[in-house]
């Protein structure tokens, strides 16, 4: 299996990069560029973006040959293209240098298309279950209508219920100066290793560069969605209809109940545990069991719900106790 940097094109010199992106370089226009990473994963060759404050501090010890930055960064260890739009430029040089597989058009035969269906010219619809380059290990179990995209790796012994979808665009888009939104092509692969089961109805979506990976031994429920970029440690149980944002960690042992949520860019603690329909906003330490919207400290969160539900019984006794006050104030007059 190759990894994402097979969707690279030729390498490109920094300073065309920086015409074809309407940046301006600060550093060596000779360099050659030939993918985007990730902050952290970068090397030389690769050009990487800033666009969440963030990692901010992780700029320092990146390997990349450049950065795509704003006004905001005042110095890096590479070359620096500059831009106000950060994020939207990232979105351009990822379509420039890692362009997205696209289908042929035509019908598969093994697509059912009902006859009278109306289909426009140059369609491409797909084939059931396992998309190209795709690679499953040994005594899996792919249910019935299982979708399987494109060069994902899965483990052994891997179990995936009905109607999973694996390998689906994450959701990205940049926003462009006018409001419309620029997709950013999802050509990051996904990792599922040995002994995972997936629910019926779960997503696991691909990245635009490096990859979403779900550890060893994890076992997911139904109506689970897991984003771009996420990171799940092994022996990990997600409940059903738990969701998961975009480049969030979650390691060894996290426990999420159904219907909670983590916002993006949050790292759980090993063990660390996460009530029903909570809503995880911050980082979570290893062993902690939050509750609540926003998630706290569970203890808090069982006193709080206690005190909320006394909310009525203590409002009608301050209403008594203004009334006593008042007239006793009244008598003093």
């Amino acid at each position: 299996m190759t990894d994402p940097g097979c969707y690279t094109r030729a390498a490109v010199t920094l300073a065309d990069l920086a015409r074809d992106l309407a940046c301006r370089l600060e550093g060596d226009g000779s360099i050659e560029i030939a993918r985007v990473a990730g902050i952290e994963d970068a090397g030389p060759g690769d050009v990487t973006f800033l666009a969440n404050p963030k990692y901010a501090s992780k700029l320092a010890a990146t390997r990349a040959s450049a950065v795509i930055a704003d006004d905001s960064v005042t110095s890096a260890p590479c070359a620096i293209l500059r831009t106000a739009q950060p994020y939207l430029v990232f979105a351009n040089a990822v379509a420039l240098l890692m362009p997205a597989a696209r289908m042929a058009p035509g019908i598969s035969p093994l697509a059912s298309v009902d006859p009278t269906a109306e289909l426009g010219g140059d369609v491409a619809i797909a084939p059931f279950v396992v998309g190209a380059g795709a690679t499953i290990g040994v005594d899996c179990v792919i249910h019935a209508h299982v979708s399987i995209r494109e060069d994902v790796v899965i483990g052994d012994r891997v179990v995936v219920q009905d109607a999973a979808v694996i390998g689906s665009d994450g959701f990205g888009f940049a926003r462009r100066p006018d409001g419309t939104h620029q997709k950013i092509p999802q050509v990051g692969r996904i990792v599922i290793e040995d002994d995972v089961e997936i629910g019926a109805h779960a997503a696991v979506d691909r990245p635009a560069i490096g990859e979403t990976r779900i550890g060893s031994g994890t076992k997911i429920d139904n109506l689970v969605q897991i984003a771009h970029g996420v990171r799940i440690g092994r022996n990990a149980l997600l409940a059903a209809q738990v969701g998961i944002a975009g480049s969030t960690v979650l390691d060894d042992d996290v426990m999420m109940a159904g219907q909670s949520g983590v916002t993006g860019h949050v790292h759980l603690g090993r063990g660390a545990k996460v009530g029903a329909k909570s809503a995880v906003t911050k980082d979570v330490a290893a062993g902690h069991h939050v509750a609540g919207v926003p998630a706290g400290d569970v203890e808090e969160w069982r006193e709080a719900t206690v005190l909320v539900r006394r909310l009525p019984e203590l409002r009608k006794a301050v209403a008594d106790l203004e009334m006593r006050l008042a007239a006793l104030e009244a008598k003093v007059k």
